[in-house]
Order: structure tokens, then sequence, then C-alpha cells
């Protein structure tokens, strides 16, 4: 049985944007939160709230801001974006079988299927037509891919992927299971009541660096592509309607929705459960709150909520929030001001 994996701190640090405040031969054997760390064990520092934890704790160093750093009494590695330092180094400690290549054989393979050999195909795993796997791409067991799909290097696919025909996969692209690529877009025309669907004749391109959580839907386009450009996170249960684009380094939180031919721009962030009505435009660097509803197009770069209304900044939308809370007050004001008005009438 392999052994428990250390490291000193100097190995954890090397190459990072990080100075070191203690012991660079401390070893280091795990990463737990800074409550319940214990001698051994690396943590980090970035919301306020656990901040009362870092006098106490037990951890053998601590990533943290370089503020924070006068407070710590234990090995502290400080950085300028500690959550970023804290996903490098955690990543010494990842738990992953090591899985050798190879095509298992219960994999049922389609014709002119090209698999690069250091590629993994898991059990039960079926292959349509004219496939290309690259090299060191992972499909995990049970997944489905249509004819003429095209998976890039170093991609991973979980179990139970489900990719329809023509579907392009990036380079080191992560998809998680239940995720389903390429099924048709909700398209249907109306002829005289009756619903008859509209032929989706697009596909979809999945960039580089993506990363696609569990049961999250993508459909094909309509006649042109729907695309997810290089760099973009999904989160689980996010539904994205045909021919929608999106742009480099978005990312999107769970049970989004967002309708049919919208284009999101570059670096946005948008939050869970935010639904986004088809045939918009977002721009680069906007920031979506929660269950925002949006209705109309992003113009300018900044944060927008909603709430009884649409979209607006969000500096808007809190100002129009307190003002909605007093309204059970401003009523009785109304009242008692028509009361007083009445009364002077009358006299």
């Amino acid at each position: 049985m392999k052994g428990k994996p250390q490291y000193t701190l100097a190995d954890l640090i090397a190459g990072l944007d990080v100075s070191l405040q203690g012991d660079p031969n401390c070893l280091i054997t795990g990463v737990a939160t800074i409550q319940d760390a214990e001698a051994g064990h690396v943590s980090f520092l970035t919301n306020s709230l656990y901040r009362k934890y870092l006098a106490t704790t037990r951890a053998s160093a601590v990533i943290l801001s370089g503020k924070d750093a006068e407070h710590c009494g234990v090995n502290a590695i400080i950085s300028p974006n500690p959550y970023y330092t804290y996903a490098k180094i955690a990543g010494y400690f990842e738990q992953a079988d090591a899985r050798k290549p190879g095509i298992h054989p219960s994999a049922v393979l389609g014709e002119n299927v090209k698999i690069d050999p250091t590629a993994r195909i898991a059990a039960n795993c079926v292959i349509g037509n004219d496939v290309s796997i690259a090299a060191h791409a992972e499909i995990g067991a049970g997944s489905i891919l249509g004819d003429h799909v095209s998976v890039g290097e170093s991609a991973k696919l979980d179990a139970h992927v489900t990719i329809y025909h023509h579907v392009t996969i990036g380079k080191r692209t992560c998809i998680a299971s239940g995720v389903v690529i390429g099924s048709d877009g909700f398209g249907f025309a109306n002829q005289k009541g009756v619903w008859h669907k509209v032929p989706q004749l697009g596909s979809v391109e999945i960039g580089d660096d993506v990363d696609i959580g569990a049961n999250t839907s993508i459909d094909r386009g309509a006649i042109e592509n729907t695309i997810i450009r290089n760099g973009v996170k999904l989160d689980n249960q996010i539904q994205i309607g045909h021919n929608v684009v999106i742009g480099e380094n978005t990312i999107i939180a769970g049970c989004a929705g967002i309708a049919g031919s919208t284009v999101i721009g570059k670096n946005c962030m948008i939050g869970g459960r935010t639904n986004i009505i088809g045939h918009i435009t977002i721009c680069d660097n906007a920031m979506i709150t929660a269950t925002t509803g949006v209705e109309k197009s992003i113009t300018e770069p900044g944060m927008y909520s909603s709430g009884v209304v649409g979209a607006v900044p969000t500096l808007e939308f809190k100002k129009n929030n307190v003002r909605f809370h007093q309204l059970g007050k401003l009523v009785e004001r109304v009242r008692t001001l028509e009361k007083i008005l009445k009364k002077e009438e009358k006299e």
C-alpha cells in the first residue's frame, strides 16, 4: 500500500507568488479547515468569519493574506490570492486512482474510430462511427458518444455522460456524470394549434479547459452551433438552450437557465438560479447575482440583480428593495395623512 504523501512547505510553494513566514522544512501531510486542522495539515483563511480561529488553530501552516499574517502563530504562507494558492497546494493531495490507458473489453466501438493509445475507454462505453479521441483522454464507464464526435487531448468524461453526434470537446475539458451535450434544442412551430418539431441542424462546440458540472444540459444549435468557449466553468444542473454562446472564462452557478440564442460575454459571473431570456446579449465582465431574472440585454459591465422587476444595477436594486420593505409603514403614513386632510377639510 502506498504511503501517505508528505511535502515540505518549500516543496508546496515552489513556483508560487507567495512568501513564507516560518520553517520551510515543515512537513505537510494533508489539508483541513482552519478550525479542525491538526499538526501536519495546511489550511487557509479567506473569509473574515473564520479569522477568530487563527489564534487557536492547530494547523502546521495557514495560507492567508499579508494583513492576517501578523496574527498567525504558526507557519504562514502569505499570498496576494490565498484561495488560488490553496487550490494549487491542495492539488498535491488530491486522491485520484491511477488509471491505465486502454479500451475495456465491454466497450462497443463503431466504424472508423480513432482512439489514441494513451486514452482510456472504461467499461460499457458506446462509441459511434467516425469518433476521434485524443491522447490521454478518459471516457468514463457507461458513457455514450454519438457519430462524428471529437474529444480533445486530456479531456475527461466521468461515468454516464452522453455526447450526441458531431459535438466537439476541447483539450483538458472535464465533464461530470449525467451531463448531456448536443440533445435537440427546444424548437417547435405552431400550425393551427398543433406544435410541430423544428429540426435542430447545428451542433455544440466545447472549448479547452472547460468544466461542466453534473446533470447539466447543453442543447445543439438550430442552424449554427451552440458554443462554450475556452475556460468556461459551469456548475451542476444548468440548462443552456440552442445557439447560446458563452464567452471565455465566464462562470455560472447551479440551476441557472439560459434560453436560446443568448450571447454571454467574457469573464462574467452568473449566480445560481439565474434565468436569462433568449435573444439578448450580456456584455463582458457582468456579474449577475443569484436568482436574478434577466429580461433585456446588459450593455455595461457591473453587478446586476432583480426582485419584483427585471435586472437593474445592484445599487439601484438594493435601494428599491429597502423601499419595498418600507411599504407597510408608508401605507400607514399615507392613511394617517389622509385622515388629517379630511379632518382639516371638514373644519
